[in-house]
């Protein structure tokens, strides 16, 4: 009979930084969650968060086909009546950049108590400047 492993004592995370520029969006988000929920490490628990911290810079230049630049819709809904607001991917590309690789990356975690936890420790900054410099993130590979 095999036993299950469980992580003992402090579970320490890395810090990981994402240059999104030129990346897809659906391939970026996949290797983005997969970090974070903790698929690539040799402690992998199901059901235990392991800290691992994304930093996702330059998210105004992430790529995308044309037919979903045109296609792409996000919805959003107030809670009143009338109150479901539609966005094109365009739109949400020039005005809110982070929120297209925060969803991309909720759609792909675990629709569990956890994902929350997972998604604070995902960082999207539109730009290249970032408020993460003390935890030294490494830098991430995707190729």
């Amino acid at each position: 009979m095999e036993k299950t492993y469980v992580p003992k004592g402090q579970i320490t995370g890395e810090w990981y930084l994402v240059d999104a520029t030129g990346k897809t969006l659906g391939r970026l988000a996949t290797k983005i969650a997969e970090i974070l929920v903790g698929k690539h490490r040799p402690d992998f628990t199901p059901g235990v968060v392991l800290g691992d911290h994304v930093v996702v810079i330059n998210a105004e230049k992430i790529s995308a086909n044309a037919t979903r630049v045109n296609e792409k819709k996000y919805y959003r809904h107030s809670g009143y009546p009338g109150g479901l607001h539609e966005v094109n991917y365009a739109a949400q590309l020039k005005n809110n950049p982070d929120r297209i690789i925060r969803f991309a990356v909720q759609g792909m975690l675990p629709k569990n108590r956890l994902t929350q936890r997972y998604l604070d420790n995902l960082k999207v900054y539109a730009g290249s400047d970032h408020p993460h410099q003390a935890q030294d993130p490494k830098p991430l590979d995707l190729e």
